[in-house]
């Protein structure tokens, strides 16, 4: 089992930024990448990014050059900057294998929400 525990969600204006963290423990070995998902009201579920062990990530088009994925060992932080109203939503953690290409995930955090106010 892996556990995730997220931290840094809130409450932002139109344009501004912030920063997910995110913290994996538990069995890691079986792990090879962490993303972040989200999910708005009335909506499915998308992937935002996920970055491999190896550092390569892979981004939603809708936020390519807004956010960046990021890592230290188990823990990824994702910097969201220039945040508009359709960012807004309940932001997962999850961790799984098949890399940022093929990934899948397996286990997932509480989540954290995110709230854009214009």
């Amino acid at each position: 089992q892996v556990h995730l525990v997220e931290s840094g969600g809130g409450l932002v204006e139109v344009g501004g930024s912030l920063n997910l963290s995110c913290v994996a423990s538990g069995k890691t070995w079986t792990i090879n990448a962490i993303g972040w998902y989200r999910q708005a009201p009335e909506k499915q579920r998308e992937l935002v990014a996920v970055i491999s062990m190896g550092d390569f990530t892979n981004y939603a088009e809708s936020v390519e050059g807004r956010f960046t994925l990021s890592r230290d060992a188990y823990t990824v932080y994702l910097q969201m900057n220039k945040l508009n109203s359709d960012d807004t939503a309940v932001y997962y953690c999850n961790a799984g294998r098949g890399g940022a290409s093929a990934y899948t995930p397996a286990y997932w955090g509480q989540g954290t929400q995110v709230t854009v106010s214009s």
